[in-house]
């Protein structure tokens, strides 16, 4: 085993040198430095030794009620003592009032050394975010403190059997009853629907107030909770899953459940949109980690692991040989590559007048880094070789978790087909507009304004098109490689270091093809 250390030097080089934090006004790097390393120390030390007995044990339901794995309560105390629940919660909420930024650095580091918990934990952020922007302001009173003190955890309840993706199908229905609505239906793939950590449990649910034939006009979303509904919010089964064991994936049974109505009726889809697009960047980032962690693995064994010998005579270790060598550069620039496209994301992001930009960006960055995070995996597997297989090092952990990131909040396929259809057509184009400008201030290397061009070519076809779905993935392909190399070329120009310069010819060397990297 080789234990987790949080990559904070390079999460600071990405946020400052690459993605330009220091033009955010009021940006301060030496607080954003220490919050960082201090999370840092408490993931190495309390969270990371949870993350192999959490994937053994799992989580179980015992009399309706999920118990988690021995530690993880513990661990959440220490969390919620030391304010980390309130990271990004506004300062007269009782939170730290921290920005996107620093709670990205904090996400990958939880993710990296937990994703289990981290899935548990890092939802409030979507849900203070969404009652600050839709709730009342009793429900933002009541429930915005209580989050960010850690009495509460969150959830989003949106997916049912037969529905999936498609949320026109929803049948959840809310009727009002006397001041109130009450809830009736099916929810399923739920994230901490129960857990025996925190004191309660908010569910923002989405259910039907409209007709059938309404589709998702007819959505509205409603809060409730577990304390308030009792036994009429029923944990129906934990889902066994190839990965995230420790993490209670719950189906979830409400009748006749006691709920509020959160903002108006019939534009629950808008207001969900807001925990959906923080979990969507917070997802991206669960890619970055576990490429950062597959990497940081592989590294250290190909780096002791003797095998053969040199062309000298003398004996070689694993790093030694050029096809690991070739994989293990692909494991770094993946991880280094996709971390600064979620960073230059959240800076857009925080400038506050980038929204069709930031739209365009957020399903890129959703898809290239969550299929990084695999295919590192996949690789640190291949350079362990049986050692990879076996748990021992648990780079096949890193694998099993890794894989749901391409699946949840919303299939990448889903991704590829909205960037092909409204993220041309948004806005007359805003959006693909930007992010043409944003790769022109990036860089100026010849290679990488090829590929623009093909980019451009591609963009103006599809535009013409009525129906581009059969083509959506490989423009997704092409932007996320486009990015990726736009941003290598911002590392490599930013960076002292001869070993950056080299990774970034590899880059160049590389094309974007059916998966996230392959030979060109």
């Amino acid at each position: 085993m080789i234990p987790f250390a949080a990559p904070v030097d390079d999460i600071l080089f990405s946020m400052v040198q690459v993605a330009d934090a220091t033009s955010l006004p009021g940006w301060d790097g030496e607080l954003a430095e220490g919050i960082i390393r201090h999370f840092a120390d408490f993931a190495e030390g309390v969270i990371a030794p949870l993350d192999e007995i959490g994937d053994r044990q799992g989580c179980r339901l015992e009399g309706g009620r999920v118990r988690m794995p021995d530690g993880f309560a513990p661990a959440f105390r220490q969390l919620v003592e030391m304010g980390w629940q309130g990271l990004t919660a506004p300062e007269q909420f009782g939170g730290m009032g921290q920005g996107g930024l620093v709670a990205a650095g904090i996400s990958e580091i939880f993710s990296g050394a937990c994703h289990s918990l981290q899935m548990v934990c890092n939802l409030v952020p979507g849900a203070v975010s969404t009652l600050l922007a839709f709730g009342s302001e009793a429900q933002q009173a009541e429930w915005v403190p209580r989050l960010s003190a850690g009495e509460v955890l969150s959830t989003m309840c949106l997916t049912e059997p037969g529905a999936g993706s498609d949320l026109s199908r929803i049948r959840t229905r809310a009727v009002q009853s006397g001041d109130g609505w009450r809830l009736d239906g099916e929810k399923i793939f739920i994230s901490g629907g129960d857990q025996d950590m925190s004191d309660d449990i908010l569910h923002l649910v989405l259910a039907r107030t409209g007709a059938p034939e309404d589709g998702v006009k007819g959505l509205s979303l409603f809060l409730t909770s577990r304390s308030r509904a009792g036994a009429t919010i029923g944990i129906v089964r934990i889902e066994e899953k190839l990965g995230l064991h420790a993490s209670p994936t719950c189906q979830m049974a409400f009748s006749g459940t006691p709920a509020e109505l959160v903002g108006k009726e019939g534009e629950g889809l808008k207001a969900m949109f807001k925990v959906m697009n923080h979990a969507r960047l917070d997802v991206a980032l669960q890619g970055v980690a576990h490429a950062a962690r597959a990497s940081a693995i592989a590294a250290a064994y190909a780096g002791e692991r003797v095998q053969g010998r040199r062309s000298d005579g003398g004996s070689a270790v694993l790093a030694d040989h050029a096809d690991v060598r070739r994989m293990l550069d692909e494991q770094r620039t993946l991880a280094l590559g996709a971390r600064a496209m979620v960073h230059l994301t959240l800076v857009e992001q925080a400038r506050g007048d980038a929204g069709p930009l930031v739209d365009f960006l957020t399903p890129v960055c959703k898809v290239f880094c969550t299929e990084a995070g695999i295919r590192a995996a996949d690789l640190g597997i291949q350079i362990l070789g049986g050692y990879g297989y076996l748990g021992e090092y648990r780079v096949a952990q890193t694998w099993r978790d890794a894989r749901i990131t391409s699946i949840y909040e919303g299939a990448n396929g889903i991704h590829a087909l909205a960037l092909a259809t409204r993220g041309l057509r948004a806005d007359g184009g805003a959006g693909a507009d930007s992010f043409d400008a944003l790769i022109c201030r990036l860089t100026a290397h010849p290679d990488v304004l090829r590929l623009r061009d093909r980019w451009r070519a591609m963009r103006a076809g599809l535009s013409a098109q009525t129906d581009p779905a059969s083509h959506a993935h490989d423009f997704m392909t092409l932007t996320g490689a486009l990015l990726f190399q736009s941003v290598w070329s911002r590392i490599a120009g930013v960076s002292e270091d001869g070993e950056t310069s080299r990774l970034f010819d590899f880059v160049l060397s590389r094309r974007q093809s059916d998966g996230v990297m392959s030979a060109a």
